[in-house]
């Protein structure tokens, strides 16, 4: 880890124009350019609100606003799908660099993950100034949203490295990640309330480690609890995350020599 980590430091300069590069890659040739990156979320906002708040008048959530308590949980997630998605095939999708240039592959689902942080801290300031017109002024708890995004990061990061290296050889991990992605979707406390749900079957839910960044959200943003008030919950989700986390770098470490024969 520690290891890594000096990597990571050493290669900040690197890291950072693979990212530019990759960001740009994604929109090049559109007019607009980069603004599609956050348009397009606050295009979907915009009509999950219409839909939601307009068209069905849907009723405020524990006394805030929906749409508040809605975004709360869709940014998190418009960041995960995307880091992930494109985390998946960051291998295949820097191939060229794989084969014919010397440096630390690992590294490379790395900068999905920092171009998604990008447009995602712009959704987390677009949140706080949303909460802020609504009448909700800035409390201590919203900087805990800092600490589910570190986490989140570590999360993606850790099943990045294990679908990233596996997609090389069995091409199939890309469309059965896009599947889990859509399931998840629905099966994440996003659209719905989890105090909707039996009691007895919150415990299925929360096995979800997305659950736990959801909750974390809305917790700092809307009912203002710490992290450690749920303690049970902090200590599974690190060690789900943990124990994916190693078996990415593991899996990773152990692929890597064969990426360029493959590719």
């Amino acid at each position: 880890m520690l290891a890594f980590l000096k990597a990571l430091f050493q290669s900040k300069r690197l890291l950072l124009e693979l990212t530019k590069n990759d960001f740009k890659q994604k929109y090049v040739g559109n007019f607009l350019g980069v603004l599609w990156a956050f348009i397009q979320p606050t295009a979907m906002i915009a009509i999950f609100w219409f839909v939601f708040q307009v068209g069905f008048k849907s009723q405020p959530v524990d006394n805030f606003p929906f749409i508040l308590w809605l975004v709360a949980g869709m940014f998190p997630w418009f960041f995960f799908a995307e880091s992930f998605s494109t985390g998946t095939n960051s291998i295949m999708a820097n191939s060229f660099l794989v084969k014919k240039v010397v440096f630390r592959v690992s590294l490379l689902p790395i900068v999905p993950l920092l171009s998604a942080l990008t447009v995602h801290l712009f959704f987390v300031f677009f949140m706080f100034g949303m909460f802020m017109y609504y009448g909700f002024m800035p409390e201590i708890y919203w900087m805990q949203i800092f600490y589910y995004l570190f986490a989140m990061s570590v999360l993606v990061l850790g099943l990045s490295w294990i679908t990233s290296s596996i997609v090389v050889f069995f091409k199939d991990i890309g469309q059965l990640v896009a599947i889990i992605i859509q399931f998840g979707f629905w099966l994440t406390p996003i659209f719905w309330n989890i105090s909707t749900v039996p009691e007895k079957y919150h415990w299925i839910i929360r096995l979800n480690p997305m659950a736990y960044i959801i909750e974390g959200y809305r917790n700092s943003m809307i009912y203002h609890k710490w992290f450690w008030e749920d303690m049970n919950m902090t200590i599974y989700f690190w060690i789900v995350t943990s124990v994916l986390f190693v078996i990415g770098a593991l899996t990773f470490r152990k692929l890597r020599p064969h990426f360029s024969d493959v590719l």
